[in-house]
């Protein structure tokens, strides 16, 4: 009960401080700007079905954009206009962030080693793993029985990384986006694509030609990125918050549920 109200009141706290910061000037990225212009910027991916696709109405929608568009009310504390999201690929998310064209990235970015190098991170939002898909009729039961062949990667992800090290003899095919990929992969161009089970399982629940190999090797976690430096410390901090907050209140596991990843 004590815990709870200390977080009643630093939410209060946080809060009010935020409704009163909203003449502070500031770069890119930072607290200050998105106080200023009363608007966060999201970098979102558009091919990565159910964290970031763009419906049949143009808008963008997801696990990811919904987080964004709540972090963003959070923030500025406002019902309109309170996000602005910017369509990003594997390959260009990090450019996006560090030019500043994007406050932060809620894109299916994981955490790693090297990344952190180059950019700052909030608490992990959800657990992935890579997996590997496979046609329904191929009789590939472990990972190590794709090593020598021809596998397929999407550019920028963790799996060119992880596959390179796991299958040194493997022909490894990369492709942009994941629709490319599952498509090289449906017309017979390699035995197998490796990448986010999160990602993978809509591809899996949606087209019976694809299944899953069994178990993961890799563990995943999904944070949300920001531009390496003191000047975004702020802004990660109260994302933090708000991460805590939200997964306190079962609000983040309701959003993973409508998305079907719980």
């Amino acid at each position: 009960m004590y815990k709870k109200i200390i977080y009643i009141f630093l939410f209060m706290f946080m809060s009010l401080f935020l409704c009163g910061c909203n003449n502070y000037k500031g770069e890119p990225g930072t607290l200050n700007a998105v106080l200023k212009r009363k608007k966060l910027i999201v970098g979102v991916r558009t091919d990565a079905k159910p964290f970031g696709f763009i419906g049949e109405d143009g808008y963008n929608y997801g696990f990811d954009v919904d987080l964004g568009s709540e972090l963003a009310l959070y923030l500025v504390n406002k019902y309109e206009n309170a996000v602005e999201y910017v369509p990003v690929t594997a390959q260009n998310r990090i450019a996006y962030l560090n030019s500043g064209k994007v406050d932060c990235l809620i894109a299916t970015m994981s955490i790693t080693e090297n990344r952190s190098k180059i950019m700052d991170f909030s608490i992990p939002y959800y657990k992935s793993g890579q997996a590997v898909m496979i046609p329904h009729w191929s009789k590939v039961t472990t990972l190590k029985e794709l090593n020598g062949q021809r596998v397929i990667i999407v550019y920028g992800s963790t799996s060119e990384i992880n596959i390179r090290n796991e299958l040194p003899d493997s022909t490894i095919m990369g492709y942009k986006n994941y629709d490319d990929a599952v498509k090289a992969l449906k017309d017979g161009l390699a035995v197998a694509l490796i990448a986010d089970d999160s990602v993978l399982l809509d591809y899996v629940y949606n087209d019976k030609y694809f299944k899953l190999l069994p178990g993961r090797y890799s563990v995943e976690p999904y944070a949300i990125a920001f531009r390496k430096g003191k000047d975004t410390e702020s802004l990660r901090q109260y994302t933090n918050f708000f991460l805590k907050e939200y997964a306190r209140t079962g609000k983040l596991t309701r959003l993973q549920q409508k998305w079907g990843l719980y």
